[in-house]
């Protein structure tokens, strides 16, 4: 490699609820990496794609892909078999955080804090009937809730419960996108978005995003629409809550084993403690995406912090 340039594949598009998404998040890549001069080409996952990667062996190839088709782990084992170099977590740590009970029970073991929940499936939602499990569910939670698909992201199926009317319509929005439901206590604070990077000294949180949408809810519209969400960074909190929330993603990061990068989601309460509600293995890198924000924030361009990246897949770390 000394002398030359990576040739670095990015993968983008697929075919999940995530793809326009994904299709934007790789033409940031795309342009990153290009203004430096690297060889860099695109595509999508299909029947060819195995095929292709291996023939043409790319130095890298870049997962910039949303949804189940980039971060339930599937694609990233194939890559992992076939032997090609990659950014991102390998296969068995995708899946673990792609999983979100899995996710939330995984760094509650490891000392972090996350919201109570509990996880259902459509079978047994269906079999013991709506009423029973609302009253079951409500016997031990109150009804400020939340309800969001069990594997899935760009908070697609997530439903804000303020009346215990509203849960059933939210299950079965859930279940459009998942077989299992994940229903959590809602902790009211500051939503706020902490990106990690792998660095030399090890995990490293980048400053945490702070997030207000104008409508109160921060859904798919309000990630992905230019102006539909202010965004602080860094947060407007206390230094020392920054500080925990930053510790907090990066316990996530470790916990499940993820690598290069990755971004928490959580959720700061009034008293400044702040609650893991997810991980993203491959987080969103579009125009109004958060950790591309965090990273400007530090004063890095996003082309030297993404060759950086691929340098440090390149090196085997």
């Amino acid at each position: 490699m000394a002398g030359t340039t990576p040739s670095v594949v990015v993968l983008s598009g697929g075919i999940s609820h995530e793809r326009d998404v994904s299709l934007r998040s790789g033409r940031r890549v795309v342009d990153a990496l290009a203004r430096l001069g690297w060889a860099v080409t695109t595509a999508e996952p299909d029947a060819r794609l195995l095929t292709a990667l291996l023939e043409q062996r790319p130095d890298v190839v870049w997962p910039a892909l949303h949804g189940a088709s980039g971060e339930d782990g599937s694609l990233r084992a194939l890559l992992d078999v076939s032997g090609l170099t990659y950014i991102g977590s390998r296969g068995p740590a995708a899946r673990l955080a792609w999983d979100k009970p899995t996710a939330k029970r995984i760094v509650s073991d490891a000392g972090g804090t996350t919201p109570a929940s509990v996880t259902l499936t459509r079978e047994v939602f269906r079999e013991i009937g709506a009423r029973s499990a609302i009253d079951t569910i409500l016997g031990s939670m109150s009804e400020q809730l939340v309800v969001k698909p069990a594997r899935g992201g760009s908070a697609q199926g997530v439903t804000v419960v303020d009346e215990a009317q509203q849960l059933p319509r939210a299950l079965m929005d859930a279940f459009t996108y998942a077989d299992e439901a994940l229903i959590e206590q809602r902790i009211t604070g500051t939503e706020v978005a902490v990106g990690v990077l792998d660095g030399d000294e090890g995990a490293e949180a980048l400053p945490a995003v702070e997030i207000v949408p104008r409508s109160g809810f921060y859904g798919f519209e309000e990630r992905y629409t230019a102006g539909a969400t202010r965004f602080y960074t860094p947060a407007r909190v206390p230094a020392e809550v920054a500080e925990a929330a930053g510790d907090l993603a990066v316990v996530a990061h470790r916990a499940m084993g993820l690598r290069h990068l990755s971004r928490a989601d959580l959720v700061i309460d009034g008293e400044g403690r702040p609650w893991f509600l997810e991980s993203n293995v491959m987080p969103g890198l579009t125009e109004t995406s958060l950790l591309p924000q965090a990273l400007l924030s530090t004063g890095r361009d996003l082309s030297s912090a993404y060759a950086a990246i691929t340098q440090r897949a390149l090196a085997g770390a």
